[in-house]
This record gives C-alpha cells, sequence and structure tokens, in this order.
C-alpha cells in the first residue's frame, strides 16, 4: 500500500508540474511585444512575473500574490494579500495596480492566475472592503460554483469583468492567463479583469435570490446591484490561455502510463462527485480534475478535496471495496482555510476516525483526516489550475 500511496502522489506531482507557471509563460512570451508595465495577480503571479522579467529585463513589474507565495522577486514589487477572504492590504495592491495602469508609459503585459479575484478587491461605488469581505465570507460557504461567484464579484469591483481594461486605456492590454476554471471561461478566470463580465446585475441578482443569499447580503451590496446600469463597451485586449486543469489531467494520465480518465471535469457537491468518481472507477489507475463545492453547514475547518476525499471513502466502503488508495488535492497546495492541499485515503481510512458523520456534518474534514492520517500536506505550489484527483484500485 505504500508504494500505491507513492505512486499516487507522483502522479498527482506530475499534474502539478504540467501547470508550471514560468514554463507556460515563457513559451507564449515570443509573440509578446515588449511592455511598459507588467502586473501579475494571483497565486501564479510571482511565478508567472519571473518568467516575463526574463525576457523584459528592467520593465516596471507589480506582482500581487496569496502570503503564502509572496517572496521577494529582483525587478519586482511584490504585494502580498488576503486569500481566499480580501483584506486591506488586497485593497491597497488594487490602488497601487490602478495607479500604475493609470502611469503605465507603453503596453500593458498581464499575468492573470486563480485567486486574483480575492487578491486583487477594487471596491465599486460607495462598495466598502467590509462589503466585500462580507460578500465574500457568504459566497464561499454558498455551494455555488466559480463561475456564479465571480458573476456576483465582478459586478461589486472597478477592477473585475474588465475594469482592468478601462484603467489602462488607451493603452493596449496583452494578458496571459493560467485557468483555473473548469472549461477555461476566461471571464470567470480571477473574475476576468481582461475580460467582458460574465453577465449582468440583474443576472447578478437573479443568482443571489436563487441561492437564498438575497436578504443576506449587506444593504450598501443590494442597493449597488439595483443602480446598476448597462455599462459602456469595453477596450479589445489580446487574452491568450496558456494552461489549464484539463492540460494538468492529461500530463497525469502520461505519468500514470495506463490510466482512466474520467472525461468530464468532476464538479458540483461533493457527495454526488464522490458516487460519480466511484462510477468510473475501475481497477487499475483512474485521474481525474475539476472543482466541486461543498455547502458549509457547521464551525469546522477543511475545504473542498478534504471533504471529497473523505466522502470517497464512505462511498467506497459502501460498495465494498477492499484494496484501494485516492488521493484528491487542490493544484495550488492549499485546500479551503488549511495548510492541507487535500486528503489521501485508502480502505482503513474511516477505521481511524471516531465519529466521521458528526465531523462531516460540521464540515471539520482536516480534523477527521488528522485524526487518521490522511491529510495531504505538499505547502503552496506557486501554481493555480484547480483539483486533481488519483484513484488506484486493486480489489
Amino acid at each position: 500500500m505504500q508504494d500505491d500511496r507513492a505512486e499516487a502522489l507522483r502522479i498527482f506531482q506530475a499534474g502539478v508540474k504540467a501547470a508550471d507557471p514560468y514554463a507556460a509563460v515563457s513559451g507564449a512570451l515570443q509573440n509578446v511585444t515588449e511592455p511598459g508595465l507588467i502586473v501579475a495577480v494571483g497565486k501564479a503571479a510571482r511565478l508567472m512575473a519571473q518568467a516575463a522579467l526574463a525576457r523584459f529585463v528592467g520593465v516596471k513589474c507589480l506582482v500581487v500574490t496569496n502570503y503564502e507565495n509572496a517572496t521577494d522577486l529582483e525587478g519586482a514589487v511584490v504585494m502580498a494579500a488576503g486569500h481566499p477572504v480580501p483584506d486591506e492590504n488586497g485593497a491597497a495592491a488594487a490602488r497601487a495596480v490602478i495607479a500604475a495602469l493609470h502611469a503605465a508609459k507603453g503596453p500593458v503585459l498581464a499575468l492573470i492566475s486563480g485567486g486574483g479575484s480575492a487578491l486583487l478587491p477594487a471596491p465599486a461605488g460607495v462598495l466598502t472592503l467590509a462589503d466585500k469581505m462580507d460578500v465574500n465570507e457568504l459566497l464561499l460557504g454558498s455551494g455555488l460554483n466559480i463561475e456564479a461567484m465571480n458573476l456576483i464579484r465582478q459586478q461589486l469591483s472597478d477592477l473585475k469583468g474588465g475594469g482592468f481594461l478601462r484603467h489602462a486605456a488607451p493603452r493596449p492590454v496583452t494578458a496571459l492567463i493560467l485557468s483555473d476554471v473548469i472549461g477555461d471561461d476566461l471571464s470567470a478566470i480571477a473574475s476576468g479583469p481582461t475580460v467582458g463580465p460574465i453577465g449582468t446585475a440583474q443576472e447578478a441578482i437573479e443568482t443571489l435570490q436563487s441561492a437564498g443569499l438575497w436578504q443576506k447580503m449587506p444593504a450598501n451590496v443590494r442597493a449597488h446591484l439595483e443602480s446598476l446600469s448597462r455599462p459602456a463597451p469595453l477596450p479589445v485586449a489580446r487574452n491568450i490561455l496558456v494552461g489549464s486543469n484539463a492540460t494538468s489531467v492529461a500530463a497525469m494520465k502520461q505519468a500514470a502510463g495506463k490510466a482512466h480518465v474520467i472525461a468530464d471535469p468532476v464538479v458540483g457537491d461533493v457527495a454526488a462527485a464522490a458516487r460519480l468518481i466511484c462510477d468510473h472507477a475501475g481497477f487499475g489507475t483512474t485521474v481525474w480534475g475539476g472543482e466541486t463545492t461543498v455547502v458549509l453547514r457547521g464551525t469546522g475547518r477543511g475545504g473542498r478535496n478534504q471533504e471529497l476525499a473523505l466522502r470517497i471513502a464512505q462511498e467506497a466502503a459502501r460498495r465494498g471495496w477492499r484494496d484501494w488508495i485516492c488521493l484528491q488535492g487542490g493544484s495550488d497546495g492549499r485546500d479551503g482555510p488549511t495548510d492541507a492541499a487535500g486528503g489521501l485515503v485508502d480502505q482503513d481510512t474511516l477505521g481511524k476516525i471516531g465519529d466521521i458523520d458528526g465531523l462531516l456534518a460540521n464540515n471539520d474534514s482536516y480534523a477527521a483526516l488528522k485524526e487518521a492520517g490522511g491529510l495531504l500536506m505538499t505547502d503552496a505550489t506557486g501554481t493555480n489550475v484547480a483539483d486533481l484527483g488519483v484513484m488506484i484500485r486493486r480489489g
């Protein structure tokens, strides 16, 4: 079983390596004109910026990334901010980015990766950072998918949904984008700062109403959404996708040598996702990608990958599987508000946990996996292309 654990981790790491931001940006720069300003935003921002600065030496560069990935970079100003909940450092970074865009002396190169939505909060209109923080907390526990959350976030921001382009105008913008969104909708990645919005304010209102969140929104937010009119057309940008979840899944398949790939991305509620994964996992190795959701009902700590791993363990037990192992992890190395990337579970996991039902009811997947010795710990990876999974089944 130790050999299978090592093999599952090796396959997962091949998927993470395929999303290497430095290589992704380096390969795309040959057709990019030397910019007057580089702005890198997201969990992969530092490595993306490092690749750009290796080619465009001396160009002014701002990097905004999460605290775990915020290390000094020669030639750049690196700013650390909160994720997944925005904070004042992120608001200060947003102000710095807007000022730099207005002062840019030539074309702008934007390097965009997942996480950028929370890392660069620029409250629109009379909204405050506190309003944005309250909204984000509600969205993160709602069970809404990333596209729906970013539809709402875009309407509350001065930079999202193409707002970056308005501040850069009339300077041309080229964006290299590393996707953490399943299906690679560019308007949803980091809430689309260099792309048009996903939808309208009215659609954001309807989404919040359908999710039972409208009356929970701060009064300022409701008033803002109800007052918005259709915006003027956006300046045109050149947006280039340089990496994605699907690329990483293909790399995992290649690393496994012989593996079944779950063709459709694994999305939606973790309980349903666990059943789908077990339906597809025959004998041998199965790999997949995706991004599930969890509705928060308790006060525990964990993340969608940790909870999905435990749900898979429960589903495998119900099916009577005797010899298997599953790794489910976030490609960024951090799952929810924890230091774990996800979970590593097998046929013995549930027997090591005292009250699995109670812990899951409290959304306390971290405590459950810690009790079982099943936390996947990778540290921050410097990239972000959503989630990856590996199942090795022998019996």
